[in-house]
């Protein structure tokens, strides 16, 4: 008996209707990219383990998909190696290489690599899938897309700015409402200096940055569990529930944090990235949110995310600015600042809201019906007309009823059908008929070509 055809846990198959929605989504991000001047890069799907490891921490390291050296991968290891039975050792002189674990890194690895190549500031974009042996569940896969865009080698803050501009047109196009948050790294930092706790930052966002999620009574306790006395997390209380405009956040926070000078320029910088916006014609909300925290230990100044309002979903896009990418290949000091847009849960959102264009649905805009050898062939030339205009047709290959072809068409969505008979050859003309509509009309190729469109 042959055995049943299956999948790793947590990779997907995707099937026409799937691949055309997700090719809608990255073509419109990767337009965008590009419009802003960006230019793609691709980094190879493996790379060296000594490239992966101890970048993403000890559970990162865990996650990463090794990959067996070919040939005699045994190679010199003992027996007295074997019986250590020491799995992390083994894998070592086993596996040279690793599947990419994000794009972020390899991207780090590149322009050092290439730095010599790079024009200064350069900007990045990658849609390229990734790899994590993570638990596959509900939302989390083992193999999904990332598409991200980076600026390195630029100090400026016009950079984020115009990340943002990148933000909001992208969901424009989607016709996505979106929330645009913002926050910095610098007053975050600054906060934890002004309640006297510098030293449990990392504690403190962690926990904040889940008070939608647990609300503030829950947040309380966590601050209180990892060591905060009860007069710090008091401080806290008006910074976690801080309402207003952005404008008078803005005042609220350079009076709290006036004696620290970190947590001042954090202000300034957030203040610069909305007025600089202000001109831009966002047509989605910004909001300085002072809960926001994103890898804390990995950014350094600005931190963005983005929430759909519609839609009952986590994040889908995010990103901030590093000080240090490339310094953990030798090359320190060189500033950067880049977003993520998350396409599967895009992908989500745009399901669920209906959003997606008829064409993501069908793959010809216009079925030739085949009764015959002599009207296949005259519907050939008719089809590499349409064609020739730039629009997708087909024409059905065998000549079975009527009823087998017109099913065809209506599970592929196609929009109309041609009927190209000895009548319709002799006039000249092709009988086009609406699928959605049922009218069927008696129009010459250009028409039908004008009609279509």
């Amino acid at each position: 008996m042959a055995q049943k055809p299956s999948i790793p846990k947590g990779t997907r198959d995707f099937g026409a209707i799937e691949m055309a929605r997700r090719n809608y989504i990255f073509n419109t991000i990767r337009e965008v990219y590009a419009l802003y001047g960006f230019r793609q890069i691709e980094t190879p799907a493996m790379e060296n383990l000594s490239t992966l490891m101890g970048k993403y921490g000890e559970e990162g390291d865990k996650l990463l998909f090794k990959i067996l050296n070919s040939g005699n991968f045994r190679g010199e290891v003992s027996a007295e190696e074997y019986s250590e039975k020491s799995s992390a050792q083994l894998a070592s002189r086993f596996c040279e290489k690793g599947l990419r674990y994000d794009l972020t890194v390899p991207f780090a690895r590149y322009v050092v690599q290439h730095r010599d190549e790079l024009q200064m500031p350069f900007k990045r974009y990658q849609i390229q899938p990734v790899w994590r042996a993570d638990r596959p569940q509900k939302g989390r896969y083992r193999e999904f897309y990332q598409c991200d865009a980076d600026v390195v080698g630029s100090d400026s803050l016009l950079n984020e700015v115009e990340l943002m501009q990148i933000v909001d047109e992208v969901f424009s196009r989607f016709g996505i409402r979106v929330c645009i948050k913002i926050n910095n790294r610098k007053i975050l930092s600054g906060i934890a200096e002004m309640i006297g706790a510098a030293d449990k930052i990392v504690d403190i966002t962690v926990a904040i940055d889940k008070l939608d999620k647990i609300g503030l009574d829950k947040v309380n306790e966590e601050l209180l569990a990892v060591g905060l006395s009860a007069e710090a997390v008091e401080k806290l209380q008006p910074i976690i529930s801080l309402s207003g405009t952005n404008e008078e956040k803005l005042e609220v926070m350079r009076q709290t944090l006036a004696a620290s000078e970190v947590g001042l320029k954090g202000v300034e910088e957030v203040a610069f990235v909305l007025e600089a916006l202000k001109t831009s014609n966002l047509r989605n909300e910004m909001e300085l949110d002072l809960t926001l925290a994103r890898g804390l230990n990995y950014y350094t100044g600005c931190i963005f995310e983005v929430k759909a309002l519609d839609v009952q979903i986590g994040s889908i896009t995010g990103g901030g600015r590093y000080d240090n990418l490339t310094g953990i290949f030798g090359l320190p000091g060189l500033s950067g600042v880049g977003i993520s847009f998350g396409a599967d849960r895009i992908y989500d959102v745009l399901t669920q809201l209906d959003l997606y264009p008829a064409e993501t649905q069908s793959g010809a805009r216009i079925l030739f019906i085949n009764f015959g050898a002599r009207e296949a062939a005259h519907c050939l030339r008719l089809a590499a007309a349409v064609r020739q205009a730039g629009i997708s047709a087909e024409v059905y290959p065998d000549s079975v009823k009527m009823k087998k072809q017109m099913s065809y068409a209506n599970a592929h969505k196609v929009p109309f059908v041609a009927l190209v008979g000895e009548t319709e050859i002799s006039e000249g003309t092709v009988s086009l008929k609406n699928m959605v509509t049922g009218e069927q009309k008696s129009m010459t190729i250009d028409e039908v070509i004008q009609m279509i469109k």
